[in-house]
């Protein structure tokens, strides 16, 4: 093949372009005059080849690149096809047995009522009022489907998902509400299930809509706010007591997923509080009505991401996307300010600050240690013909959740320079300035650069960083929202309702016969640190921070460190409580409620019948868990925390839960 390519060059390229380029020196005027035309076609053909080579190089690579994707979508959709529409016991397509038919099959029945409890984002959210530019989506879903309206009207669609930045509530002339009953998150889009396979599975052994309720709330708001707004707090109580007294006074188990779990922890003090700031439900309303929290996914103590989230509208998929394609999301290539309209619109939810980190340095580190620094690794060294073991510990500084530059996220805090941030010297007197607010506008790239050279921020000081970043967001949010740690929990500022949501600031129900789950998932990297670097862009009301996803290392891939978790949830802040805080009579948990602990390693999915996967441990994947599902099941059906086996620990929560030096 070489030799022909060669001869091909040799016999046909090389003596075309000699033709042209010839300087043989003609004999006449005719000779001259037909030379002098031969020139001009050939360059002519030269320039017209080189386009044609130049383009055809181009749109190869396209081609290329949108047959690989035609390919791909065309084969999941056959295949998705074929999984729905050949016949159920199709010999080689037989899916695995679900848990609630098996379950059944062993006789199990419902006994205690459930109560199922969304997180933040996977409920739906209906239109019932809004602008001229809403025209035709009266009770059509905003938030959760199919999203079409992203497409066809983007800033319309932001504005009614947006609330009000002075109060936290809804806008003049804008009414969106949450979507009611089981369809509420069963799906949050089509085809992708959040809560519809554990329904399908309570339906199998007999729960219907008399002992099986979804209470969805708008996960937009504070939790008192949905309480102000919807009644959502009343709605809830008076459902678990009706669900009680019609199902033969059976106590009623509930399931909360996510931010769902620190919502219902609210509720927990709300409905026992006197009104006119709590339900008036008295002390023993929890010990009478309830049997069992099954908390899913936890965010107790909070989440990272959130803080990320909040100063540059990004997580690593995000900072991932915008390191590949920047004229995609920022602003300065195509103007289309994808970050900062995601940021105008998530600062005015107020549920985005529940889940900062809780606990400060004590729960989540400090400069120099954190329960999560120490990786353990166990190598043999021979010494005299015998083994003896070495552990070669090696640290990272993930106390620093938010770090300017690789090298501050690496070295001793002796090498670190800090400085005292003072409000009235970094924010500018003027007002906001672009089309898109996003408080950044009140900040000069003066006093960017005195945020950017405190070089490192732990638990506790990344709360005064988000004050100055985000002011207005910080102050509303925080007079519902607290992230401390109680030293006297007898003090009566903890009767407020901003504390009733930290599992820190708050003491459990006297509830003596409650059992308390924690199940959650392990084996998967899950956000824990950044590594930041300041933007080039130095346009009024850009977002001057983002992830830097050059960063690379050993526990650190593109900006971002990882740690034990379900990708969205680390163990420390999903197993904490039930391994330390409330175990046993704790001044958290006075009344010596029962917990446990439920993990579940994450394991791929095997096939295409296994869907998401059977046996996941990803925060939302985790709902079709074959193993949670079960255990949820039985505990419906009347089981003990003991009886289902107690607790299942694979990862380093309890060592890390010995390294958390808390006063209990």
């Amino acid at each position: 093949m070489a030799a022909i390519l060669r001869f091909r060059k040799l016999c046909f390229i090389e003596p075309t372009l000699k033709n042209c380029g010839s300087s043989e020196t003609p004999k006449d005027e005719k000779q001259e005059e037909s030379q002098t035309i031969t020139k001009q076609e050939c360059d002519k053909n030269k320039k017209k080849n080189k386009k044609m080579q130049q383009k055809g190089r181009g749109w190869k690579c396209i081609d290329s690149c949108c047959w690989f994707i035609g390919c791909m979508c065309t084969t999941w959709w056959l295949l998705l096809f074929l999984y729905h529409c050949l016949p159920a016991h199709l010999s080689g397509f037989k899916s695995p047995e679900s848990p609630g038919v098996r379950l059944k099959n062993q006789g199990l029945t419902p006994l205690h009522p459930v109560v199922l409890i969304p997180g933040i984002v996977t409920g739906g959210l209906e239109l019932w009022e809004g602008r001229p530019c809403s025209h035709g989506l009266f009770r059509k879903r905003l938030w959760g489907g199919s999203f079409a309206q992203i497409l066809q009207r983007p800033l319309c669609w932001l504005e009614h998902l947006s609330l009000d930045n002075e109060t936290g509530l809804d806008p003049p002339g804008i009414r969106v509400r949450p979507v009611p009953g089981l369809v509420a998150a069963d799906y949050f889009a089509p085809g992708y299930f959040v809560w519809a396979v554990l329904i399908e599975n309570l339906a199998k052994i007999g729960y219907e809509g008399k002992n099986m309720y979804m209470a969805a709330y708008d996960w937009r708001l504070s939790f008192q706010n949905t309480e102000v707004r919807d009644q959502a707090l009343s709605r809830l109580k008076i459902n678990i007591e009706l669900m009680y007294v019609t199902n033969g006074n059976k106590k009623v188990v509930v399931v909360p997923h996510s931010m769902g779990v620190i919502y219902f922890l609210h509720f927990l003090k709300w409905v026992e509080a006197p009104p006119p700031m709590g339900g008036g439900g008295g002390p023993g309303w929890c010990d009478k009505h309830i049997k069992a929290i099954m908390n899913i996914g936890p965010a107790f103590l909070g989440v990272p991401k959130a803080v990320s989230g909040m100063l540059s509208a990004e997580g690593k998929d995000v900072a991932f996307f915008r390191a590949m394609a920047p004229g995609v999301l920022d602003s300065e290539i195509l103007g289309l300010q994808t970050l900062e309209h995601m940021m105008r619109v998530g600062r005015t939810w107020d549920s985005v600050i529940s889940l900062l980190p809780k606990g400060g340095d004590t729960i989540w580190g400090d400069l120099d240690s954190s329960p999560e620094d120490i990786q353990t690794v166990s190598s043999y060294q021979r010494q005299n013909n015998t083994k003896h073991q070495i552990e070669m510990k090696q640290e990272t500084k993930y106390g620093r959740i938010i770090s300017f530059g690789k090298t501050a996220s690496e070295q001793h805090s002796s090498n670190l320079t800090t400085h005292d941030l003072v409000k009235d010297e970094l924010l500018d007197s003027g007002g906001n300035c672009g089309e898109v607010w996003t408080e950044y506008g009140k900040i000069s790239r003066e006093n960017i650069m005195k945020l950017a050279d405190n070089k490192a921020y732990t638990a506790g000081t990344l709360i005064d960083l988000l004050r100055f970043v985000a002011p207005k967001t910080m102050k509303r949010a925080e007079a519902h929202f607290s992230h401390g740690i109680a030293s006297d929990l007898d003090d009566p500022k903890y009767s407020h309702y901003k504390y009733w949501s930290n599992p820190l600031e708050t003491k459990l129900p006297h509830a003596p016969d409650m059992e308390i789950y924690c199940l959650y998932g392990v084996g998967l990297p899950t956000e824990r640190s950044y590594v930041y670097k300041v933007s080039q862009s130095d346009k009024c009301n850009t977002i001057p921070f983002q992830i830097d996803s050059s960063a690379e290392g050993k526990w650190l891939r593109g900006g971002v460190y990882f740690v034990d978790g379900d990708e969205s949830v680390p163990v420390l802040s999903a197993g904490f409580m039930c391994a330390k805080g409330w175990r046993g009579k704790t001044r958290f948990n006075p009344s010596g409620s029962r917990t446990h602990i439920r993990e579940y390693r994450h394991k791929a999915p095997g096939s295409l019948l296994e869907g998401r996967g059977l046996e996941s441990g990803a925060h939302v994947d985790i709902m079709g868990n074959v193993a949670l599902i079960e255990d949820v099941l039985r505990v419906a059906a009347g089981a003990s925390g003991e009886e289902i086996g107690g607790d299942r620990i694979y990862s380093d929560i309890l060592k890390m839960a010995e390294r958390v030096n808390i006063k209990l």
